[in-house]
């Protein structure tokens, strides 16, 4: 297949398009800027932006990745308006071009968090959303903008919702997770009673590439994960075994958690520290046979294999 990939120097897309191209399908890489890949420049991604350079190919399916990442903390209006125009707006117009450009699929990566911010259960496709923040609120109106666009014209849709990503190559929170174990810091996790989806970053691209190729995937929305579910102190101990240190744990009971919070004005960060947030991943396993290549202990190894040359090459 001739495959549009957007976000195809971030993350994920990297290690998307270097699957696919394995796999034997051509790539037109879609990025905002100049880098060492070759591809098709877009430019910022807005309900304006023109992609008729990179739909000039006639692809047979886009693989939509690029997006304004979620940014703890940024919940301004200037940030709900950076993230309603490329996540919203920039989707939608990408849909709409893409359509009248003939390509016959469209594969969505979503957000878990369009359904919210966890309770006592897996979240399953179908659950009502109740988005949360402004980067959740945007990808969901962008989901219901592409359904609407795909349900009239006949382009196909998929949707995946996955949890945090990890692997090589990861930022944010996580990296700076498997920093704090990896120098030994002493974190106050030990009493959180909690279950937490991941998915490592090679099983998204499996799962990506399976919605890409299989008919069954046409018009779903699929939650996506490890399927290995964890508690925090869990994963600390995980990441201190993939990276040959010894955990340091200790309790601070979530009241005392709460309590800070409270007196600090980060209440609903702490709640997500200390609350479940896990996915049902029944229907993708049942109805396109797709599991995991990775367990999360596999994952977790090339992550930390990753880190240690970056923190030996720094």
């Amino acid at each position: 297949m001739k495959v549009l990939v957007t976000g195809a120097s971030g993350f994920v897309g990297r290690e998307l398009c270097a699957c696919l191209e394995r796999s034997g399908h051509t790539v037109i890489r879609a990025m905002r800027r100049p880098g060492p890949a070759i591809g098709v420049v877009i430019g910022n991604i807005d309900g304006g932006t023109s992609w008729a350079a990179a739909l000039s190919d006639a692809p047979d399916a886009v693989l939509h990745l690029a997006a304004r990442v979620h940014v703890m903390g940024a919940e301004g209006t200037d940030a709900a308006r950076l993230y309603r125009q490329v996540n919203s707006e920039g989707t939608t117009n990408l849909a709409r071009q893409s359509a009248a450009a003939g390509v016959k699929r469209f594969v969505f990566l979503s957000t878990i968090k369009v359904l919210g911010e966890g309770g006592n259960r897996p979240y399953k496709a179908d659950d009502p959303a109740a988005p949360c923040g402004p980067y959740a609120v945007s990808k969901w109106q962008a989901e219901q903008g592409l359904l609407e666009i795909a349900g009239r014209t006949g382009m196909e849709a998929v949707i995946l919702r996955p949890p945090l990503v990890y692997g090589p190559g990861v930022g944010a929170n996580f990296l700076r997770l498997m920093q704090a174990v990896d120098a030994g810091w002493p974190l106050p996790f030990a009493a959180i009673r909690n279950r937490r989806s991941l998915i490592h970053v090679g099983n998204l691209v499996d799962a990506i590439v399976a919605c890409l190729t299989q008919a069954k995937a046409a018009g779903k929305t699929f939650m996506v994960s490890d399927d290995e579910d964890v508690s925090t102190p869990e994963l600390v101990r995980r990441i201190a075994s993939s990276l040959g240190r010894r955990p340091r744990l200790f309790p601070v009971p979530p009241a005392g958690f709460r309590l800070c919070g409270q007196l600090l004005g980060k209440g609903a960060a702490i709640e997500r520290l200390l609350g479940s947030l896990t996915a049902d991943c029944a229907p993708i396993r049942t109805e396109l046979g797709w599991a995991p290549p990775h367990t999360m202990q596999d994952g977790l190894a090339i992550a930390a294999e990753w880190y240690r040359k970056i923190k030996a090459s720094s």
